[in-house]
């Protein structure tokens, strides 16, 4: 194995000194005594023979992450496959260089007296380029080692799946010669410009740092242009100096293109966004490499229901459905396949997830129950599902910030809140977030023009459907902006879609939007360390087919509002987050049905039925502390009350009728367990035996509960 030492002096060589090393030449060079003949005679017009570069280049500045220069720190890259090592040392301006360095791949780690080892994912070299690696140490040891931003063809750890959109950049290397996806800074442009050989200077003035706008290139230059070598002297030059002098750049610096470390490629990479409700906070990940990033989530819980349920079944919720049991809510396993721009996904879903989530879609009914007209077509599409919570295959475009095009069930991220527990603030989310869907299934197209704004439409089955419910495909799209690192906005919209089972000729429109603000930031706080707020507003409703969004007996409508408030302490250890809202929905087409007697989507239930005109006024809150001592698993508790104003939520008789479910949830049951076989009330009196022979579910206005648990993430 080779070893390669250089001093912190090497790093500070010039731009010429790393052209010199790039294309394996040491500038124009004195005729030999036996080809000054052949030199005399030669054309004036004559050239010499382009000279290939063998060699390529890593360089960058290593800085705090108070963005201060370390001084001294040791810089290795290492080839993986270990045919060498070569080391420098930063300056005083935190400057590193390793320049004659051969083609390949490599990984970089730093070490520095005070800091905690800072390691950064594969790159790749390549003859006559230089690779930029800019590297932030922490100022004190972190749980994990810092992940800094490089040039590398590993993805960036999480850079979108923080927000429920997977990592956009199938790799993160810009393919080359497209301008678009070019990361090479000011600084390094100016190397893949050709220098002139200068003549020998008179005196020591002539050595003087020049301005930083010496190193800019033509704005014609592609900054992905091979690095040529040194124009070679021609005959009517006068001699060609045996060595150009050295002069240093200041700092490697024309202007930054931004703050040390930042990747202004990779949409929303420039900044720390793992503070955001609705994005996991993990910084890295564990065991990535370059064709997958493997994804792995446990989520565990015990709830107490105050209102006691004999049934344990809790009422209305999407991440509560047991009470005085510890269940398992979600036990999944997948990740992401990335290939020369070719993009999969899939996770896999165990747990209460994947029976709890299919019950909402009612897409897949097939018959007739309780006087709905089934759906399209056969096959068991609940049970094809059910397992897996994503799945999707697509391409990555190198267009602009990024171009994907995904086919596949995808998460949809409608409420602000993720569909993964992990990922949120609390544990329960609010109705708006609650109430709208989790999934869809079509294409998902995801435009990056900048790396800071996402555009993305939907081509979709339907609202939260397996298939579609009527002969309309859905439209949608989501745009999500981060203009800053403490600001998010996020806008999905619906447009158009026959999304209701039994109703051909109803379309459905309906808009959320949200945006979160950190407006507190102080990480190396012992007290209070980060403090943000959210606020999400959801307006829609249903018209066609006689039934109307405003006034009249039909109308069929929603509206509703969450907010939370977050607080950090202690460099991120704990969080206390404070919040809840409110959502009214005459027709109730967006409330979750009760379970009563199992019922499910597509079943309907006699006991709490779900017409135009109805109404469902409904408000809650919450108080969650979460204690998160490594940034791959969370402890959690939450106190959550809830009110509506019709009788919704289980009391202490529950909502399953004696002798358990009888498979006929759209009817009305008897006291014996037995159905009545009828959705009337006054049918069901009769077939039952008479008044006060029909079962009816406890069913309150209020529930208290309390709720303890612990979530993991890889």
């Amino acid at each position: 194995m080779k070893r390669y030492f250089s001093s912190s002096m090497a790093r500070t060589v010039p731009a010429l000194c790393i052209l010199t090393a790039l294309t394996g030449i040491s500038g124009p060079q004195p005729a030999l005594a036996e080809d000054s003949a052949a030199a005399a005679t030669a054309s004036p017009t004559t050239a010499q023979a382009p000279v290939q570069p063998v060699f390529g280049a890593i360089a960058g500045i290593v800085r705090s992450s108070a963005k201060t220069p370390v001084v001294g720190a040791m810089v290795t890259a290492t080839r993986t496959d270990g045919q060498g090592i070569w080391t420098t040392i930063s300056g005083s301006d935190g400057i590193y260089s390793i320049s004659n360095i051969s083609p390949g791949e490599y990984r970089v780690a730093t070490q520095a007296v005070g800091y905690p080892d800072t390691a950064v994912y594969t790159l790749q070299v390549t003859a006559g380029r230089a690779t930029r690696t800019d590297i932030a140490m922490a100022t004190s040891v972190p749980a994990q080692p810092a992940v800094v931003s490089s040039n590398s063809t590993a993805p960036a750890a999480n850079t979108s799946v923080a927000r429920g959109a997977q990592p956009p950049l199938a790799q993160s290397t810009p393919a080359p010669g497209n301008a678009a996806q070019s990361v090479w800074p000011k600084w390094l442009k100016q190397m893949a410009a050709p220098v002139k050989p200068q003549p020998a200077p008179t005196n020591t003035a002539s050595l003087k740092t020049p301005p930083a706008t010496a190193f800019d290139i033509p704005a014609t230059a592609s900054p992905d242009a091979p690095i040529p070598p040194n124009p070679a002297p021609q005959a009517s030059d006068p001699a060609a100096p045996a060595k150009p002098p050295l002069v240093i750049p200041e700092a490697l610096s024309a202007p930054d293109p931004g703050p040390a470390g930042v990747d202004t490629v990779t949409p929303f990479a420039y900044g720390d966004f793992t503070w955001l409700n609705g994005a996991p906070r993990n910084k890295d990940t564990v065991l990535d490499t370059k064709f997958f990033t493997p994804e792995i989530r446990f989520d565990t819980h015990f709830m107490e229901d105050f209102n006691q349920p004999h049934d344990h079944t809790i009422v209305g919720a999407t991440e509560s459905f047991r009470s005085g049991e510890v269940q398992i809510e979600q036990a999944s396993v997948g990740g992401d396949f990335h290939w020369e721009n070719v993009r999969g996904r899939i996770l896999f879903m165990e747990g209460l997830f994947s029976t709890t989530t299919t019950r909402n879609d009612a897409s897949s009914a097939t018959g007739s129950n309780a006087g709905n007209t089934g759906g399209v077509g056969q096959w068991d599409l609940q049970n094809a599902y059910k397992y897996v919570s994503e799945a999707y295959g697509g391409y990555h475009f190198n267009v602009q910030h990024g171009l994907n095009v995904d086919a596949g069930i995808f998460v949809s991220y409608i409420g602000l809140f993720s569909y993964y527990n992990y990922d949120n603030w609390t544990y329960q989310p609010s109705y708006v977030s609650s109430n709208t869907p989790w999934f869809f299934n079509g294409l998902r197209i995801q435009w990056f023009p900048s790396a800071k704004l996402k555009i993305e439409p939907w081509v979709i089955n339907g609202w939260q459907s397996y298939a579609k419910f009527n002969g309309h495909v859905g439209l949608g799209g989501q745009l999500l902006w981060e203009p800053k690192e403490w600001f998010k906005l996020v806008a999905n919209q619906y447009g158009y879609g026959e999304d209701n089972l039994g109703l051909p000729h109803t379309q459905r429109i309906h808009t959320d939007d949200s945006i979160e603000v950190r407006y507190y930031n102080n990480p190396n706080g012992h007290g209070i360390s980060k403090m943000a707020f959210s606020l999400t507003g959801d307006a829609g409703c249903q018209y066609g087919g006689g039934i109307t969004c405003h006034n009249g007996a039909n109308k069929s409508n929603f509206l509703g509002w969450m907010a939370y408030d977050r607080i950090w302490f202690d460099h991120d250890l704990f969080a206390i987050t404070l919040g809840g809202g409110q959502m009214w929905n005459p027709g109730r087409y967006l409330t979750l049905l009760p379970p009563i007697d199992g019922a499910w989507s597509a079943s309907g239930s006699a006991y709490f039925t779900e017409s135009p005109g109805q109404g469902a006024a409904m408000q809650d809150g919450t108080i969650t502390f979460q204690y998160m001592p490594k940034q791959y698993i969370t402890w959690w508790a939450e106190w959550g009350y809830r009110h509506s104003d019709i009788p919704y939520f289980a009391g202490r008789g529950g909502v399953t009728p004696p002798g358990g479910n009888n498979g006929l949830p759209q009817y009305y049951t008897c006291n014996s367990g037995a159905s009545a076989m009828t959705n009337d009330l006054g049918a069901a009196t009769t077939a039952c035996g008479g008044p006060g022979r029909v079962w009816f579910p406890d069913l309150r206005k209020t529930e208290t509960k309390l709720s303890i648990g612990v979530m993991v993430k890889f």
